[in-house]
């Protein structure tokens, strides 16, 4: 069967995360630059083989001193490990429009398997003709198995930073070719 090759379409997908903060609270953010490749044998979502990267410079939770500790040494070292990369080692239906999605996953050049919840949220043909599809990505890591070992505690004992961070992302691809 011939590949199907789509192209994402940034303007309306977005990478978000949330990590807890004092234990109470939630901060969240979002990497505002990221790509894709996407291929799947016909139109057969079931075979997809994804490529992602992030590009950690671009974090951005709405605080300029936030952001750039974050771009820091203590975080991503932006300077050094410019990428976040998932490659896709496999994917499995797991209900109507449900998949896990596996893959190795690069932070700081240390790289873990993970698994991801990924949903079809389906196609449609948008007013020009093409035809788009959409997936919500969503999963849980630690920071720490990543490199991202920065810590504080407070008075109270309790980290000002969760080990366990929540990522998201809403993708739209276009259908390029099969």
């Amino acid at each position: 069967m011939a590949s199907t090759i789509w192209q994402l379409d940034p303007a309306h997908s977005e990478v978000t995360f949330r990590v807890r903060h004092l234990v109470i609270a939630t901060v969240s953010g979002k990497f505002s630059t990221f790509s894709a490749d996407l291929s799947t044998d016909g139109d057969d979502f079931s075979t997809a083989k994804i490529d992602f990267k992030v590009d950690t410079a671009s974090i951005d939770t709405g605080m300029d001193m936030r952001d750039n500790h974050l771009r820091s040494d203590d975080f991503f070292n932006s300077e050094k490990f410019p990428e976040i990369l998932f490659h896709s080692t496999g994917i499995k239906k797991t209900d109507d429009g449900e998949f896990k999605l596996e893959g190795n996953l690069t932070i700081r050049d240390i790289t873990k398997p993970v698994s991801l919840k990924a949903e079809f949220g389906g196609t449609a043909v948008d007013p020009y003709g093409n035809l788009k599809a959409a997936f919500e990505v969503s999963g849980k890591l630690n920071r720490k198995e990543f490199g991202l070992r920065w810590d504080a505690v407070t008075e109270a004992g309790g980290a000002v930073v969760s080990d366990e961070v929540k990522i998201h992302a809403n993708v739209q691809f276009s259908k390029l070719r099969a």
